[in-house]
C-alpha cells in the first residue's frame, strides 16, 4: 500500500468564501494555533493538511465540511478545478453537464462571476494561507522560544521548506491562470490589512527566488517519501516557469529551462515501460512520476482528482466495471479536432472509446457525440480493482519525466543553450518507441508544430493543454479553432477568442471588496 499522509488533527479546516482579508487570517488549528505548535510532534500533522489541500476538499471525506465555499464541494478539489480550467477550455474536452459555469468554460465565455474561477482562486489562496501560517510558526525565533532541540529544529526546517514549495506551487498556478493577484507571505501580520496586488512579473520573480532558495535544502531527487516535495519537484516548477517565461514576463528563458530539464533527466527517473500504467492504481510504483497528488479510495475520498477523471468520461455503452468503478457520470469527451491530432490509431496513447460514439459534436449535452476517453482507471496494472468502486486509488501525475523530454526538445527548438538537437530527437523517439512498441514511427527531424502535437498526444488530460496552446499562440488565435471554441450551443464550429482570454478574470467579489485589486484587462 502506498505511503500517504493522513490528517490526524481535528478542526484544521479554514473555510474561505472568498479571499478578501482572509488572505491574512491565521487558520484556527484546534483550540488555538499556539497550543498546536508548542508540540514539535504536531508539525508533521499540519504539514499533512497542507499536502492534503492538493487532494481533499475538507475534513469530512467527500462532502460535509468543505475548505472553501461558493462552489460545490465536489467541484472544489484542487486538481479538479485546475484540470477544468486547463482542459475544458481547450480542444481536449467538452462536457455534457449543465452545472454552473461548465458551459461557459466549454464555450470560452469567460467572466468574473464564473464559480470555477472563484473556486480555483480560493483554493490557491487557501493553500497560501495554510503555508504562510506554518512557515511563520516554524521560524528559528519561534522554535527557539519553544525550546526545541537541535534534532527537532532540523526536522521542522525540512517541513518548513516543503511548505515553501507548496506555496510556490500555488503561486505558480496563480501566475499561469490569473497573472496579477493578491500577495501575502509569512511576513505579513495576520488580519491587518487587505492584501496588496502583485503584478505577474514580480510574482514570477518571487516564485523563482523562493524555489532557488530552498532547492539545496530539500531532500535529493528520488530520496524522499513518496509524494513529498524533493529537489526534483523544485526543478519541475522552475523548468515550467522558464519554459513559459516569454508568456509570463515577455522574456525568454529557454536556456534556464534546459538547465532544470537536464537536472531532472539526469536524476535517475526512467520512462514507465507501458504508457497506460501511468494512470492506474499502482502508478505509485512508477519511476517516471516526479511529483504526484495522491489518492486512495478509503483514505482520501473526494469527488475531484482521479475519482472525477475516471468517472466523468464513462457513459454510453461503456461498462463501468471495466474501469474499476460502480457508475459512469457521462460527461466529458474529446473534440473531433483533438482526435485528428493522432496520425495513427496504433499509437498506444490513442485512448478513445468509439463504440456507440460519433466523432463529431453538434450537441454538447449528448454524450454519444464525441469520442469518450479511457485514460484513468481504478484498476491496477495486474487487473486488480481499487479498494472502493466509487472513490479511486489512482494518483494524479502532476509532473513526470516524459513532459521534461518534450520540454527539453521545445527549449532547444526555441534557441535555448545547454541542449542539442540530436539529444532532443532521441528523447522524442524514446516516447514514440514506447507508444508504438517499436522504432517504426521514429523521427529524424522535429519542429515546433510537431512538438505541440506530440505534447497533446503524450500529455492529454493532464492539465497542460491551455498553457501549451497559449505558449504556441494557438489558444485565442483564429488559426486554430475547435468545436465550440468561442461559440455557443447553436454555433459549434468555433472561432477566435479575445486576446485577453489568455488570463482568467479575478473573481468579481474580491475586486469589489479589496480596493487594492484591479481587474485583469478586458473583463
Amino acid at each position: 500500500m502506498k505511503r500517504i499522509l493522513i490528517i490526524i488533527l481535528i478542526g484544521t479546516s479554514l473555510s474561505i468564501t472568498s479571499c478578501f482579508n482572509d488572505l491574512d487570517l491565521e487558520p484556527p488549528f484546534g483550540v488555538n494555533t499556539t497550543t498546536v505548535y508548542e508540540d514539535p510532534e504536531n508539525y508533521i500533522n499540519v504539514l499533512a493538511k497542507i499536502y492534503a489541500g492538493l487532494a481533499t476538499t475538507g475534513n469530512s471525506g467527500p462532502a460535509g465540511s468543505g475548505d472553501i465555499s461558493g462552489i460545490d464541494e465536489g467541484f472544489s478539489q484542487y486538481i479538479r478545478i485546475l484540470w477544468n480550467l486547463n482542459v475544458l477550455t481547450t480542444d481536449e474536452a467538452v462536457c455534457a453537464w449543465n452545472d454552473p459555469g461548465i458551459a461557459d468554460l466549454t464555450f470560452n465565455n469567460f467572466n468574473s462571476l464564473n464559480p470555477w474561477f472563484n473556486g480555483m482562486y480560493s483554493r490557491i489562496f487557501f493553500q497560501v494561507v495554510l503555508c504562510n501560517e506554518f512557515i511563520r510558526e516554524s521560524s528559528e525565533s519561534k522554535m527557539d522560544d519553544r525550546g526545541f532541540s537541535q534534532t527537532e529544529k532540523e526536522i521542522i526546517r525540512l517541513y518548513r521548506n516543503e511548505a515553501r514549495f507548496i506555496r510556490a506551487l500555488a503561486y505558480y498556478h496563480a501566475i499561469d491562470l490569473f497573472g496579477n493577484v493578491p500577495f501575502v507571505t509569512e511576513a505579513d501580520k495576520p488580519g491587518s490589512n487587505f492584501p496588496p496586488q502583485i503584478n505577474r512579473a514580480d510574482l514570477f520573480d518571487y516564485v523563482e527566488s523562493e524555489l532557488l532558495e530552498i532547492e539545496d535544502d530539500l531532500i535529493p531527487a528520488r530520496m524522499h517519501e513518496y509524494a513529498r516535495a524533493d529537489q526534483a519537484a523544485v526543478w519541475s516548477v522552475l523548468a515550467k516557469l522558464y519554459l513559459n517565461a516569454e508568456v509570463y514576463i515577455n522574456t525568454p528563458k529557454y536556456t534556464e529551462c534546459l538547465t532544470y530539464c537536464n537536472k531532472i533527466i539526469d536524476a535517475g527517473y526512467t520512462l514507465e515501460p507501458e504508457y497506460t500504467h501511468l494512470f492506474l492504481t499502482d502508478n505509485h510504483l512508477s519511476n517516471e512520476i516526479i511529483f504526484p497528488v495522491t489518492f486512495e479510495g478509503d483514505n482520501t475520498q473526494t469527488y475531484g482528482g482521479t475519482t472525477f477523471l475516471t468517472h466523468a468520461p464513462v457513459g454510453g455503452t461503456m461498462v463501468p466495471a471495466d474501469y474499476g468503478i460502480n457508475t459512469g457520470w457521462a460527461g466529458y469527451r474529446a473534440t473531433p479536432e483533438f482526435v485528428d491530432i493522432y496520425e495513427d490509431t496504433t499509437d498506444g496513447r490513442y485512448l478513445f472509446y468509439k463504440d456507440g460514439q460519433q466523432k463529431d459534436i453538434t450537441e454538447r449535452g449528448t454524450f454519444s457525440q464525441g469520442y469518450a476517453i479511457e485514460k484513468f482507471k481504478n484498476i491496477s496494472s495486474t487487473g486488480v480493482p481499487g479498494v472502493d468502486v466509487e472513490f479511486v486509488d489512482t494518483d494524479f501525475p502532476l509532473f513526470r519525466l516524459a513532459d521534461f523530454y518534450l520540454m527539453y526538445a521545445e527549449a532547444v527548438l526555441r534557441g535555448g543553450a545547454g541542449g542539442d538537437m540530436a539529444t532532443a530527437i532521441n528523447y522524442i523517439n524514446l516516447l514514440r518507441v514506447r507508444s508504438f512498441g517499436n522504432s517504426s514511427q521514429n523521427v529524424s527531424m522535429i519542429d515546433l508544430p510537431f512538438i505541440i502535437d506530440e505534447r497533446a498526444k503524450e500529455l492529454f488530460w493532464e492539465a497542460h493543454r491551455r498553457t501549451d496552446l497559449i505558449r504556441f499562440g494557438l489558444f485565442t488565435s483564429g488559426s486554430y479553432v475547435w468545436t465550440f471554441k468561442g461559440g455557443d450551443a447553436m454555433t459549434p464550429q468555433g472561432s477566435a477568442l479575445p486576446s485577453h482570454f489568455k488570463l482568467f478574470p479575478l473573481p468579481q467579489a474580491d475586486v469589489v471588496a479589496n480596493t487594492n485589486l484591479q481587474q485583469n484587462p478586458g473583463y
